[in-house]
């Protein structure tokens, strides 16, 4: 809700598309800067704890939006610029801290043939809100105004304070901390064990190149307006597409895990991946495309589900704040710099060429990974 609401107040102040792209960035920087310290921390913690922080840490920032609406009228538009962009980078640092945090306490709460199941759970939830907080964010914010949606995200995140504080469960910090070497190593051996990892380093790299290349949603709006000619109505539903599809098979998932345990699932998903983006990129249809985005979401929840229980179930407890923390910063790399691909490439080869090249690139990984 709260991106929604950022990215229209600083576009409407400043009206230039650089300063709405800088919001962005600014909760880019400390969400994967600050990512290898987050896990060092986490690690040293007790998790929950952590994730109280994070909830406080965003409250703070919609308190800071809140602020700068308030005193609007006594404050420059620059200095109001100035309040957005430290609430996008306060946001941005504790997403740096909640993955690790939730990936440290989840296999400390959950029993070990549960996992898969919470975290297709999780992912469910986790796409839900990103379908509802930035639709109910617009709805907020168009019909009742700026101040009433600020106020609503004050009060979800108070809820969610409350509502963490209530877990009894206590997640004790593990034994193993490793005492005798540099912070510099602590900080790089989560980078260290995946990279020398058989199942993670493969899983990851594989999901990373895919999203990066395959990804689409830099491109829709073009899609919307000049090749299916379906307006920013239409876009809306293009967005909403890969949600939905990840949100059914993710409640699919929690309860039929057992299916998708091996690591052949998780290539064909990915192939899958591949093939729909494909079939995106060929369509001049609305309807398909949108079947292809829906079924391209579907299978990307299959390879998240699979790939976060890979690193919950292969992660030493001592290790993982830091070993989640390189896996957000390979979700985090493939989708903000994927986007700077996705224009790229659409820049030089035309959106349905960087389309194919997407998809293409996604399919010959696949391939390279199995023979592998």
């Amino acid at each position: 809700m709260q991106a929604v609401i950022l990215g229209w107040q600083i576009y409407d102040l400043l009206k230039d598309p650089l300063a709405f792209g800088m919001i962005g960035l600014s909760e880019a920087v400390p969400a994967i800067g600050l990512a290898l310290f987050a896990g060092y921390i986490v690690d040293r913690v007790q998790p929950l704890l952590a994730y109280r922080a994070v909830i406080i840490t965003s409250l703070i920032s919609a308190l800071v939006v809140l602020g700068a609406h308030i005193y609007q009228l006594e404050i420059s538009i620059y200095t109001q610029a100035g309040f957005l962009y430290f609430a996008a980078f306060l946001t941005g640092t504790a997403r740096s801290f909640a993955g690790p945090a939730v990936f440290t306490a989840v296999p400390r709460m959950v029993a070990r043939d549960q996992l898969l199941k919470s975290t297709a759970l999780m992912s469910s939830y986790m796409q839900a809100a990103r379908v509802l907080g930035p639709a109910v964010g617009g709805v907020i914010f168009g019909f009742l105004g700026v101040l009433t949606a600020v106020i609503s995200i004050t009060c979800f995140l108070f809820l969610s304070l409350v509502t963490i504080l209530l877990i009894k469960t206590k997640v004790e910090v593990p034994n193993q901390l490793s005492k005798d070497i540099s912070l510099k190593q602590e900080l790089l051996s989560g980078v260290k064990f995946v990279f020398s990892h058989p199942i993670l380093f493969p899983a990851l790299s594989l999901d990373m190149i895919s999203v990066l290349f395959a990804g689409v949603t830099a491109l829709l709006p073009i899609f919307a307006k000049e090749i299916l000619m379906i307006g920013p109505k239409g876009l809306g539903i293009l967005r909403a597409g890969p949600a939905i599809g990840a949100v059914c098979m993710g409640f699919y998932l929690a309860k039929n895990s057992h299916q998708f345990r091996t690591g052949k699932a998780l290539l064909l998903a990915v192939a899958g991946f591949g093939v729909c983006i494909f079939i995106f990129g060929f369509s001049q249809t609305f309807a398909v495309s949108f079947i292809a985005l829906i079924l391209s979401g579907a299978f990307d929840s299959i390879s998240m589900v699979i790939r976060s229980a890979a690193v919950q179930l292969s992660s030493p407890d001592h290790m993982r704040g830091k070993i989640s923390a390189v896996n957000s910063i390979f979700i985090g790399s493939s989708n903000e710099i994927g986007e700077l691909e996705s224009g790229l490439a659409a820049k030089f080869l035309g959106p349905i060429g960087a389309v194919y090249l997407g998809a293409g690139v996604c399919l010959m990984t696949v391939a390279t990974t199995f023979f592998i």
